[in-house]
């Protein structure tokens, strides 16, 4: 841990910045003063001629590249009522691909500079089977993600100066978007949420600093957090778990928010996330190289407890519950050993033939728990398993269910909000390789298809319930220049709350 003198210094060092804000406003374009307009070239050309700046504009955009995914910056003389217009290639009908082009390149550029509010106003881009609410949506979520840093341990670092961005509607499209704006500043938070307890360090982040920071949540109405110990987790049949968070000198946690927004008799949602706060692989320890990114395995817990905050501050009409399987996974003489046999919370035993995969055996107790609160569906987080970026690579995370609507929604939220799945197979066949001599299953198989054959080890403790496995060791967090946390798949499992929980 920090000792008291860094954790004093890191406190004071420690870049403090306001909540930025997403707000709609309605009128004409030509009357809006701000520091800074993001639209079309098209839009930019009009308003110009109306400011007397056609000449200053022709010139700087003279060699623009009106194109998916180009941007420039063009700063206005006096005349004009908006301070900079930062010019977005494409206007007229775009497919969901460029549009997402255009957006992602604005908000990058957008983060870059020293202003305090912005407006955006490119609802003149027509998007194939989208809609304002669509288009909004997905702008605002590009900015959400492009703005966000983490500079709490440099001793001096610059913030982002952006707290407001306006949403520039007519009076026909106010409603959505207003609805847009909303989802979009809880969503915020979530990502927010999320991304900071991925990049905090392991010294820092551990089973017990998880659960203080989700206590936080319970300050809000309908909220309530509870957590079971170790001596709890014991006298509930938890082997699998415990069996993981032994060889660790900090003890291991199962969280659990409780979010009451719906109807006392709705059955809720629950999200199940793998919060492994450091994974050095335990005896069957991992090689050294990159054994930093070892953090991350705690992204399936931050995701949803990023999603639950999301759901909160929207105060989404659902029952949720969040479920946090909390651990380090480290080698010590009392630690788990490869060939030890282990009894889960269901009464089915495992041999553990290697601890490095320690996800499934937290996970498994946390999916039988779910079981008495009687869910409509059981959906479980996971940075598992380093076969799913072979697989996928850094694009989509992966879905396994055991119920093809369920599959289907999940994948279409991802669609919709453009942080993408795909569905991978949890056929029998891939259980085949569990077997065990000794004990019910193994917690290894072979080494093909080791994403399947994980999803099929979860699957057994899932007969009970509708449940989907996301897999998201490929998505949850950037290696090299760009390393830290991506948020995902908050993006996707807000979506999923909104459209089905």
């Amino acid at each position: 841990m920090l000792t008291a003198s860094v954790s004093t210094r890191i406190a004071r060092q420690r870049q403090v910045t306001g909540i930025m804000k997403y707000s709609t406003k309605t009128g004409s374009l030509n009357d809006l003063v701000t520091p800074c307009l993001v639209t079309t070239l098209a839009n930019a050309k009009k308003l110009a001629s109306q400011w007397k700046a056609g000449p200053a504009l022709s010139v700087a955009t003279k060699d623009f590249d009106d194109k998916a995914g180009s941007v420039l910056l063009v700063n206005m003389p006096d005349s004009a009522k908006a301070s900079r217009i930062l010019v977005c290639g494409s206007d007229g009908t775009v497919s969901v691909a460029d549009f997402n082009k255009i957006v992602n390149a604005a908000a990058a550029r957008l983060a870059t500079l020293k202003i305090t509010s912005a407006a955006l106003a490119l609802n003149t881009i027509t998007v194939t089977d989208r809609d304002v609410y669509w288009k909004i949506c997905t702008t605002l979520t590009a900015i959400s993600l492009s703005v966000y840093g983490f500079n709490n341990y440099k001793s001096s670092a610059q913030s982002a100066t952006l707290r407001t961005v306006h949403a520039v509607v007519d009076n026909r499209s106010r409603s959505a978007c207003q609805k847009a704006v909303r989802e979009a500043n809880a969503l915020k938070q979530g990502f927010d949420f999320a991304r900071d307890l991925g990049n905090q360090p392991p010294n820092v982040c551990n089973p017990t600093y998880l659960l203080r920071e989700a206590r936080k949540l319970g300050k809000s109405a309908k909220v309530k957090v509870s957590a079971l110990d170790e001596k709890k987790m014991e006298s509930l049949g938890m082997g699998a778990f415990m069996s993981v968070t032994r060889g660790s000198t900090t003890p291991g946690k199962m969280i659990i928010v409780e979010y009451s927004g719906g109807k006392k008799t709705d059955a809720p949602v629950v999200l199940i996330g793998k919060g492994i706060t450091f994974d050095t692989g335990g005896i069957s320890l991992k090689p050294g190289a990159a054994m930093d990114e070892m953090k991350f395995d705690m992204c399936g817990a931050a995701a949803v407890l990023g999603t639950t905050v999301a759901a909160i501050e929207a105060s989404l009409p659902i029952n949720l519950i969040c479920i946090v399987a909390a651990a380090e996974n480290m080698p010590a003489g009392n630690a788990s050993r490869p060939g030890d046999i282990v009894a889960t919370m269901s009464g089915k035993t495992v041999e553990i033939l290697n601890t490095d995969a320690e996800g499934r055996l937290v996970l498994c107790d946390a999916l039988t728990y779910a079981e008495r609160y009687k869910p409509k569906t059981v959906i479980d987080v996971a940075t598992l398993t380093g076969a799913v970026i072979v697989a996928l690579g850094s694009h989509a995370s992966a879905v396994f269910s055991n119920d093809q609507t369920l599959a289907r929604d999940l994948i279409d939220a991802g669609e919709i909000s453009g942080d993408r799945a795909w569905q991978l197979p949890v056929w029998e066949e891939y259980g085949q390789g569990l077997s065990s001599n000794f004990a019910d299953m193994a917690n290894i198989g072979g080494r093909d298809g080791g994403s399947s054959v994980a999803a099929a080890f979860l699957a057994r403790f899932t007969d009970k319930f509708t449940w989907a496995h996301m897999d998201i060791a490929g998505t949850a967090f950037r290696s090299g220049p760009r390393k830290g946390s991506t948020g995902r798949p908050v993006g996707l499992l807000f979506r999923y709350l909104l459209d089905h929980g």
